[in-house]
């Protein structure tokens, strides 16, 4: 893995050095752009490279990695180099993304461009959206019915459990909002505290964070936080209390004090991408979602802790599990519905 501190185009130049060399038209290779929290954070950005890899290896196209010291920031300049680089797909994992796709997009034409968690309209742009609220709802009933569940090592009696977010914005929110209503269906007077990091690669604050939920009667926090999140794990396994991991699965990072994790199958999404760019079918101008049904979201196999949690519990998550897939549940999507009253 690629793990750079360095600018746009010292990065870019790092890609070129490794070994591409200018391709034809029908085998240019691909791109992915790492998010703020980098690789090496053991979650979004892992799991979508891990598929990247393995689209590449399935497709036998080329393809690098790129990241930059300051993703954010250097969006355009991120993209335009990518772009004039040859690069003949660009995957994008940062959200903040979105609009510099718009303006770079039209000047390459024959350049494909993929954004995650967001739609954009482009002729060249493929959107991919993951319905996170539908795993998150799972984990937010597992997390109400364990709350108070004292047979379970480390929960106290108190209806208190926790999320933090990387940032307030539609694509955490997604998360948020699945993961409080599914704790308020499973408990209505379960207490979910809502708070954000803002940002997503600092592990000191995600700990401090953390603690201070467990302060507040909190025995299981959720984290859709990137690197930070990794903070929210120590804290658990320091505390003997519970966190939630999300993206991949995190319950092997501190066995015993990660309950479950909501995966969210960046790496199918981005291996289905490259492989269809490789097919010449890349998706032009649409987007395409990953829920529950599809396989996109879901809840890790909890091979650390399920034989601590009492049967009946188990039951209910698979039961609001099939509630979802059958459309009895309807999980509220904040992206496309707003935000609903029990999250402002």
């Amino acid at each position: 893995m690629i793990r750079s501190l360095m600018s746009a185009t010292a990065t870019l130049a790092l890609v070129w050095a490794l070994g591409m060399t200018t391709a034809q038209a029908d085998d240019r290779p691909a791109a992915l752009i790492i998010s703020q929290s980098g690789l090496g954070d053991q979650s979004y950005n892992d799991l979508a490279f891990e598929g990247f890899k393995r689209g590449l290896e399935a497709s036998g196209i080329e393809g690098r990695p790129i990241e930059a010291q300051d993703v954010v920031a250097q969006a355009v300049d991120i993209l335009r180099r990518a772009s004039d680089a040859n690069f003949g797909l660009v995957v994008d994992l940062e959200y903040a993304h979105g609009d510099a796709m718009l303006e770079v997009a039209p000047d390459y034409p024959d350049t494909n461009y993929v954004i995650l968690n967001q739609v954009q309209k482009g002729d060249n742009i493929a959107s991919v959206l993951f319905q996170e609220q539908e795993g998150s709802y799972l984990a937010g009933t597992l997390a109400a019915l364990v709350t108070t569940d004292t047979s379970i090592k480390g929960i106290n009696e108190q209806p208190v459990i926790g999320v933090i977010g990387g940032t307030k914005s539609a694509g955490i929110d997604k998360f948020i909002a699945g993961y409080v209503q599914g704790a308020k269906d499973a408990n209505p007077d379960v207490n979910v505290l809502v708070a954000y990091s803002n940002n997503f690669a600092d592990p000191a604050v995600g700990l401090q964070m953390t603690k201070a939920m467990y302060e507040q009667g909190a025995d299981i926090v959720f984290h859709i936080a990137g690197g930070t999140g990794m903070g929210v794990i120590q804290a658990a396994k320091e505390a003997g209390r519970y966190a939630i991991g999300v993206d991949t699965d995190q319950d092997s990072i501190a066995p015993g004090a990660v309950l479950t994790s909501m995966i969210k199958r960046t790496d199918v999404a981005v291996e289905a991408i490259v492989k269809d760019y490789a097919a010449d079918k890349f998706p032009k101008g649409k987007t395409v979602t990953f829920g529950l049904a599809e396989g996109g979201v879901g809840l890790s196999e909890m091979k650390h802790t399920k034989d601590r949690i009492p049967q009946e519990i188990l039951d209910k998550v698979e039961a609001a599990k099939q509630g979802i897939l059958s459309g009895k549940i309807k999980v509220w999507n904040v992206v496309d519905q707003g935000y609903p009253d029990f999250l402002k």
